[in-house]
């Protein structure tokens, strides 16, 4: 029922920027929120950012200052702007969306949906 895409990873050069897009797709979906999580090797998947419907971010503090995440709510669309990328970026970043889906018993409860993950690296 929602279908997450991602793109915007890759190979990146200390110091450098990328810029990861999630869509979010399904029929009769009403996102919440929206936001991107990352899983180093060897280290337990961790919040990056999330923006409401609303507006309202929330950022780990690793990348207050150098990130911005937004979203277009017409297009179900988050994107996360990353500056001034360092090596301990690098990580499988995954996007997530709460959604609640129309059924044919009503509307859901919110429900967790993640992306497949892209990967960033950061090295020289």
């Amino acid at each position: 029922q929602v279908q997450l895409v991602e793109s915007g990873g890759g190979l990146v050069q200390p110091g450098g920027s990328l810029r990861l897009s999630c869509a979010a797709s399904g029929s009769m979906i009403s996102i919440f929120a929206m936001g991107w999580y990352r899983q180093a090797l060897g280290k337990q998947r961790e919040l990056v950012a999330t923006i409401t419907k609303g507006g309202s971010t929330n950022y780990a503090d690793f990348v207050k200052g150098r990130s911005t995440i937004s979203r277009d709510n017409a297009k179900n669309t988050v994107d996360l702007q990353m500056n001034s990328l360092k090596p301990e970026d690098t990580a499988v970043y995954y996007c997530n969306v709460v959604v609640t889906v129309t059924t044919v018993w009503g509307p859901s409860a919110p429900r967790d949906y993640w992306g497949q993950g892209t990967q960033v690296t950061v090295s020289s």
